[in-house]
């Protein structure tokens, strides 16, 4: 039987991660699957383990980060579909079949998150999608909520890439993973490209993902961390908004940039933080940035809705978890 899907994990110094996260798979209820092990220039020993076992892998000399190494594992795959998966996970029996089965339910659905479930406190969600708003915050939708919920399929603004099965034809039509963002924000920049381009990402609650977080980069937030991610958020907003957009958004954007330098100030990461903004504002002129169609103008008008509700969600969110901390006092 032709197989459908090719589960791509990038790796980089993850071996720690390995026996739980390929123990899971070995449990899956579908097993016709491919899988490709991207290894980004391990010195941990993640080679010598995936050579002794003969796990398919693409081994490269250098880190390219998450977006080159996804790259190369969506280029080698021959099936409609690729699952990325990031190693420090552990999927319930079910998901690869849950994830099939709810992107082929549409032409229209380029990417499907799933139901990431913190793999620590599993009583919590991690993320039930990904969203984006009109402040330029990309955020985990259900973070710190309650696992019980989030149970009704919806669409997203984007699939949360740690573990998310993509339509493989739709990279031709939109491009692939920006290797310029390296990590951090790609696939909300990905997502986000497909949704101008017309096609719908959806989060399923059946395919459950248990999830470490924070596996490579090792914590929450680091100086690389928050300064890639201030550069990304530069990138991102700049190649995917036309110019009559960004205009029209550029105030929420810098108060958006003003609270998150308060914050970072707080913990330790304002230098960082001014840093990557600043790298991003010199360099983006040499990003990838979408060509405007006038026939994508019903699509940009859609998204500009999806960045308001975004927005609102967030607020609707943040007081939720606060409330939550109070009542427990």
């Amino acid at each position: 039987m032709q197989k459908k899907v090719t589960i791509i994990i990038p790796n980089y110094n993850g071996l720690k991660f390995m026996e739980p996260c390929f123990k899971a798979l070995e449990a899956q209820s579908e097993k016709n699957f491919e899988l490709l092990v991207v290894d980004n220039g391990s010195s941990d020993g993640s080679v010598e383990w995936l050579k002794e076992r003969n796990i398919p892998s693409v081994f490269l000399k250098e880190n390219t980060g998450f977006s080159g190494a996804v790259n190369v594992g969506i280029k080698r795959a021959r099936t409609p579909y690729v699952i990325l998966l990031n190693n420090d996970t552990e999927p319930e029996p079910d998901y690869v079949k849950e994830m099939v089965k709810a992107i082929e339910r549409s032409p229209e659905v380029f990417s499907v998150s799933s139901k990431m479930i913190q793999l620590y406190h599993k009583e919590l969600m991690d993320d039930a999608g990904d969203m984006y708003s009109l402040l330029g915050w990309a955020y985990q939708r259900g973070v710190g909520h309650s696992s019980r919920g989030y149970r009704k399929p919806c669409q997203v603004f984007s699939a949360c890439a740690g573990a998310a099965i993509y339509r493989r034809e739709v990279f031709e039509e939109i491009g692939g993973f920006d290797e310029d963002h390296f990590a951090y924000l790609e696939d909300i920049d990905v997502g986000y490209r497909a949704k101008i381009f017309g096609y719908k990402n959806m989060y399923c609650p059946t395919a459950v993902v248990y999830h470490v977080g924070s596996g490579t980069s090792g914590s929450k937030y680091n100086s690389f961390k928050v300064r890639l991610a201030a550069r990304n958020n530069v990138y991102l907003n700049y190649k995917n908004m036309p110019f009559l957009q960004l205009f029209i958004n550029l105030g929420p954007l810098l108060a958006g940039m003003f609270v998150k330098y308060l914050f970072f100030r707080k913990i330790g990461f304002a230098s960082d933080y001014i840093e990557g903004l600043k790298e991003g504002l010199k360099t983006a002129g040499k990003a990838k940035k979408v060509k405007f169609r006038s026939s994508h103008l019903g699509n940009y008008l859609r998204i500009e809705g999806e960045l308001i509700y975004g927005t609102i969600l967030y607020i609707w969110e943040f007081f939720k978890r606060k409330l939550k901390i109070f009542r427990s006092f």
